[in-house]
C-alpha cells in the first residue's frame, strides 16, 4: 500500500493519483469482509472516534459508526439538540471538548462552509494529534461519498480489480442540482481524477456555467494540482442530448433546504426534465449504471420503477459501499497518526 500523507481528510481537491489507489484498494478489501457476524478487526483498537454531526445525517453517520466498530474503535457520538450549543457555546469549544475526552478522529458535519478545516487548523495551532475527517461542510464538500462513488462506479466497470484506470476515457452524466450539491463538488475532483470526463446536466439556474472550469481551480493554500491530466468537464442542459454520451448516471437531489432563492419554481417540469425513468434511459447506447447519493426524492429525481430496478439501479450498492469505504479512511488515517 502507499504511503499515506494526509493527517486530515477536508478535500479531495489534493489527493494524488496513489490516495484514490490506495483508497480503492483498502475498500475492496474490506468489502471483501462478512457483512455480518465478521469478527471485528483490531485496527483501531483503543483509538475513539467522534462523531460530531451538526446536521441531520443518516446514511454517513451510521456507516461511519458502523465502520469504526468494524475496526474495534470506541465510537462516541455527539447529539446537538440535548449540548451545550443550547447555551452558548461554539462549534469549535465543543469540538475541543472531545478532543479534550481523549477523541482521537473527530469526524464533522456542520452546515456551514470550511469549518471542519477551522477546527483541523485549531488542533494543529493547539499541538494536538486529533484529525479530521470531513463529512459534508456547506456546498463545499463531502470526500467520502465522493469516494464511495468512485468505488462503487469502479466496481461496476471491474468487479474484480477496482481501481482509478477503470474510469479512463468514461463519460460519467451528473444530472440535478449542482449548485447545491456538496457531492457533486467531490464527484468533479475524483472522477476527473481518473481520467473521466464529466457532464453536468441540469436547469441553467442550477448548474452554473462556472462550474465547466472548477477543477482549474483548487481551493486556496493547496499548491498546485497533483493530477496531471484531469478528464473535462462539459455542460449540457437537454438530458436527451446527454445520455447517449453517458457510460453512467447519477441523479442528486434537489437541495431545496439550501436553495436560498426561488431557483426552481415547478418542480413537475424538473421531473419531466431531468427526472430519470426507463423511458429515458433507452436513448442510451446500451444499458449504463444509475446512482444517487441518497436520500431520493421518488418520482422526481429518479422514479420508483427505475430505483427498484437492480440490474442497473447501484443506489443499494453505494450504501453497502460506504461503510467499507469509511473504513478504509479511517484506517489510513490512523496509520498516518501513528507514523508521527
Amino acid at each position: 500500500m502507499n504511503k499515506w500523507n494526509h493527517r486530515h481528510i477536508i478535500d479531495l481537491a489534493n489527493f494524488s493519483q496513489r490516495d484514490y489507489t490506495s483508497v480503492l484498494e483498502l475498500t475492496h478489501r474490506f468489502r471483501s469482509l462478512p457483512q455480518s457476524g465478521a469478527r471485528k478487526l483490531p485496527a483501531l483498537q483503543g483509538r475513539l472516534v467522534a462523531t460530531l454531526f451538526f446536521e441531520p445525517s443518516t446514511r454517513t453517520r451510521s456507516s461511519f459508526e458502523l465502520a469504526a466498530r468494524k475496526l474495534s474503535a470506541d465510537v462516541q457520538t455527539f447529539n446537538p439538540s440535548s449540548s451545550s450549543l443550547n447555551k452558548g457555546e461554539t462549534t469549535i469549544d465543543t469540538a475541543l471538548t472531545y478532543v479534550a475526552m481523549g477523541a482521537d478522529v473527530l469526524v464533522v458535519r456542520h452546515r456551514s462552509t470550511n469549518v471542519p478545516a477551522q477546527l483541523a487548523a485549531a488542533l494543529e495551532d493547539a499541538g494536538k494529534r486529533t484529525t479530521v475527517l470531513n463529512a459534508g461542510d456547506g456546498l463545499h464538500s463531502h470526500p467520502s461519498q465522493g469516494l464511495l462513488d468512485l468505488y462503487t462506479l469502479a466496481h461496476h466497470f471491474d468487479p474484480l480489480n477496482p481501481s482509478p484506470i477503470c474510469l479512463q476515457n468514461k463519460k460519467i452524466l451528473i444530472v440535478g442540482d449542482i449548485l447545491h450539491s456538496r457531492v457533486a463538488r467531490s464527484n468533479l475532483w475524483a472522477i476527473t481524477a481518473c481520467g473521466a470526463d464529466v457532464i453536468l446536466c441540469g436547469p441553467p439556474s442550477l448548474v452554473p456555467k462556472d462550474f465547466q472550469a472548477f477543477v482549474e481551480a483548487p481551493p486556496p493554500g493547496l499548491g498546485p494540482d497533483p493530477i496531471r491530466k484531469r478528464g473535462k468537464i462539459e455542460i449540457e442542459h437537454k438530458l436527451e442530448k446527454a445520455l447517449p454520451k453517458a457510460d453512467a448516471v447519477m441523479a442528486l437531489r434537489l437541495q431545496q433546504e439550501r436553495m436560498r432563492e426561488n431557483l426552481l419554481s415547478d418542480i413537475d417540469r424538473y421531473q419531466r426534465d431531468y427526472g430519470l425513468n426507463h423511458e429515458k434511459l433507452n436513448l442510451c447506447k446500451q444499458p449504463i449504471p444509475v446512482l444517487h447519493p441518497g436520500p431520493v426524492n421518488r418520482g422526481i429525481e429518479i422514479s420508483s420503477s427505475l430505483l427498484e430496478d437492480r440490474s442497473i439501479c447501484l443506489v443499494e450498492e453505494q450504501v453497502r459501499n460506504g461503510i467499507p469505504t469509511r473504513m478504509a479512511l479511517l484506517y489510513l488515517m490512523a496509520a498516518s497518526e501513528s507514523a508521527t
